[in-house]
């Protein structure tokens, strides 16, 4: 999952990221409120977590400005915490409203319950006919016999099979499992290969010229 943290505290924004990474997202990061902007506006995030107070635009207006165009999932991660800011955060089109000091453990259950909303999936598990992905523990299994997958794997097919019946890019694909720091090369193609070796069957099929699908 590709996620974008727009947050102008160095510190935290640092560690947020790496905290973030360590949870195998991608992660792409701005400082002020009119790179998260443009970011947002230019690439496909599974969600963004926001500020409020920001330099050259604070988190309301990269939210009102962001919803004429695009519906990605917005957590505030802010220390506004009156009820009317919460109140304006939803209503402006907000997904979710986390208060400052928080905890990294409900950051991420709060991510992961509005990117499946995002994509229609009311549980944390996806059944792709033998196989099942459990989102939240983050594992797979194949006719219930675990499977073992690197954390590159697993996002590749965690993100594939949120999107299944849709064929998705590569492009898309490196965004979303790599993010824009990474030298990916050929690796999508080797992360892909062993997929299909560890779960001993076709579920990602190749369009050639288009990307991969999961047809289930």
């Amino acid at each position: 999952m590709r996620v974008l943290v727009i947050e102008d505290e160095a510190r935290l924004l640092r560690n947020l990221a790496k905290a973030l990474r360590e949870e195998d997202y991608a992660v792409d990061t701005a400082t002020d409120g009119e790179e998260g902007l443009s970011k947002a506006e230019n690439s496909d995030y599974d969600a963004i977590v926001l500020d409020i107070m920001l330099p050259r635009l604070d988190g309301w207006q990269v939210l009102e400005r962001l919803r004429k165009t695009k519906k990605t999932p917005v957590v505030f991660l802010t220390a506004r915490d009156t009820l009317a800011d919460r109140v304006r955060g939803l209503d402006g089109g907000g997904d979710d409203y986390l208060v400052k000091p928080f905890d990294l453990s409900e950051l991420f259950a709060r991510l992961r319950a509005v990117i499946r909303r995002s994509a229609a999936q009311p549980t944390a598990e996806i059944r792709l006919g033998d196989v099942s992905i459990d989102t939240r523990a983050r594992t797979v299994a194949v006719g219930g016999r675990p499977v073992s997958l690197t954390a590159k794997e697993y996002a590749i097919l965690e993100y594939l099979a949120q999107q299944h019946g849709k064929v998705v890019s590569r492009t898309e694909l490196y965004g979303h499992v790599f993010g824009e720091r990474e030298d990916t090369s050929n690796l999508l193609d080797v992360h892909v290969f062993n997929i299909r070796r560890k779960l001993a069957c076709d579920l990602i099929t190749t369009r050639r010229g288009h990307g991969y699908c999961i047809e289930k």
